[in-house]
């Protein structure tokens, strides 16, 4: 499936690119120029390249600049529809194939010192050959070119702007959350790095620790995430004032909306957070093939205002928009917090006893997949709940909502686990239930401990994925707990049972945050 998933997805982009570059190449006396070319990296390592260059730029005045890394496993013209866009409104624009990937030399380093230098040698490369004007210096990009974007903003004060999709802020808390591996989510990346790159040997290393449990080295693990991750440089961030927009899907399976809505709390230049409907890339997948786009149309905007000065009034809207997994608009918010302000406790009174090891039929989807479709067609992965086998699923009901509800931000599970084996994982999912029993999804999350007392309650707070959904008149909210997941690496040992109660001293509930109109 990763196989063919990452030939699918860069056939696309190198179609649609490649029609958007026809006419720009037809008409190069009245459009954008686009040249291909070498530039020099960290250590000379050859970065494969294309630049665009406005109409008439003769070099008699500076231009802001744009700088595009691509994204994980991409070609180098992943971004020429948009490049053009911006050629058009007066950039120039450089994008390169990050190192280890497709022409571009090297070894796959995973966002590590070297993609960051290979950053600051592009921009020196756009400032001695190109028109670019070195005080409007911007970087953006999707995914993989999103975190390195942000990574080089910390090492570059040259930056000054940043429009980051779909990317990370936090690597640990995007494929490790909860203590749990993101078995589909890892093995996609790996794959499609093994497919059109090359993998060095610390991330071939790091790779098979990771997806063989090998808790011995998890150390070792963190720490690599760790220096790969603008929110361990974020001091870096704020210092160089460097703005910032945040962009990504409620649903992405690979990086989860969560670390970059902390990451956006704890900036303090001009920010902008911006969350929609869909899975990994998928939000700005439209934009990339030159059709019209709402993140891309944000992150012009973001770039109009924070390179060219222009007056266009995005600082002055509510930084933090938000579309609904619905039919509805965007909504503005102040801040993050805003988000979450107003919670409804749903209580888990009743103490539910699970059988581990068995998948009860509740589960988070497909990798890419199941996402993309609640985005295009709103159907949510789904289960019966009064079906769910309850030897293997714990199960709690709130009531009715008569008037429906709108779930906003980051719902809370706190409980109280006594597990029989020393090791255990549970996935926690939060559903809509309707009068038939059907639940679609509205959040999960996973949690792995290690080395617990067998028969030693402890104590349990887990954040669930953040989402934007509405729950219909009449329906009720679900939590479901069960121990297997086809997303996640489980580790619940052979005959391991899981207990979920609710102490007087310490009542288990799911805070749920809701939209006050």
């Amino acid at each position: 499936m990763r196989t063919s998933l990452a030939l699918a997805v860069s056939a696309a982009l190198v179609a649609g690119t490649a029609l958007s570059v026809a006419p720009a190449a037809q008409a190069a006396t009245s459009g954008p120029s686009i040249r291909f070319v070498d530039i020099a990296g960290d250590g000379g390592t050859v970065l494969k390249a294309n630049v665009v260059t406005p109409a008439g730029a003769d070099g008699s005045a500076r231009l802001p600049v744009v700088v595009l890394p691509t994204s994980w496993a991409m070609p180098q013209v992943e971004y020429l529809a948009q490049a053009q866009k911006l050629a058009e409104s007066g950039y120039v624009v450089v994008s390169y194939n990050s190192r280890g990937f497709w022409q571009s030399g090297g070894e796959i380093e995973t966002a590590g010192p070297k993609d960051v230098a290979d950053a600051s040698k592009v921009i020196d490369w756009a400032l001695a050959n190109t028109p670019a004007d070195p005080a409007k210096v911007g970087m953006a990009g999707v995914s993989y070119g999103a975190g390195i974007a942000l990574l080089a903003a910390a090492h570059d004060s040259r930056v000054k702007a940043v429009a980051a999709l779909s990317g990370w802020a936090d690597l640990i808390d995007s494929i490790y959350s909860g203590r749990t591996q993101h078995l589909q989510a890892a093995a996609l990346l790996g794959g499609a790095g093994y497919l059109t790159g090359r993998p060095g040997p610390e991330l071939e290393k790091i790779l098979g620790d990771f997806l063989s449990s090998n808790l011995d080295q998890e150390d070792e693990m963190i720490a690599w995430g760790r220096q790969r991750s603008a929110a361990t440089h974020l001091d870096r961030i704020n210092a160089n004032g460097t703005a910032v927009m945040l962009g990504n899907a409620w649903g992405d399976t690979i990086f989860p909306p969560n670390q970059y809505a902390s990451f956006f709390e704890k900036l303090q230049g001009p920010k902008r957070l911006e969350f929609r409907p869909g899975d990994h890339a998928t939000a700005e997948a439209t934009g990339l093939l030159g059709l019209p786009n709402d993140t891309w149309t944000s992150a012009h905007r973001w770039f109009d205002r924070y390179l060219k000065g222009a007056d266009n009034g995005i600082d002055r809207e509510q930084p933090v928009r938000l579309k609904p997994r619905s039919d509805g608009g965007y909504e503005g918010y102040a801040d993050w917090k805003a988000v979450n302000a107003h919670r409804e406790r749903i209580a888990l009174a009743d103490a539910e006893h699970v059988w581990a090891n068995v998948d009860s039929g509740a589960n988070g989807g497909v990798v890419l997949l199941s996402n993309l479709l609640d985005q295009l067609a709103q159907t949510p992965p789904a289960v019966s709940v009064p079906l769910l086998p309850r030897s293997f699923a714990a199960v709690w009901q709130s009531g009715r909502y008569e008037d429906g509800a709108a779930v906003r931000g980051t719902p809370l599970l706190h409980t109280t686990v006594t597990p029989t084996k020393s090791s255990g994982t549970f996935v926690a999912y939060l559903y809509d239930v309707g009068p038939l029993g059907v639940g679609k999804l509205v959040s999960n999350a996973p949690y792995t401990f290690h080395d617990r007392t067998p028969g030693r309650p402890f104590a349990v707070d887990l954040e669930l994925f953040s989402t934007a959904y509405d729950v219909p008149a009449g329906h009720r909210l679900a939590l479901v707990v069960d121990t297997v997941d086809p997303l996640y690496i489980e580790h619940n040992p052979a005959g391991a049972q899981l207990t979920f109660s609710s102490p007087v001293s310490d009542p288990s509930y799911v805070s749920v945050p809701m939209r006050k109109e």
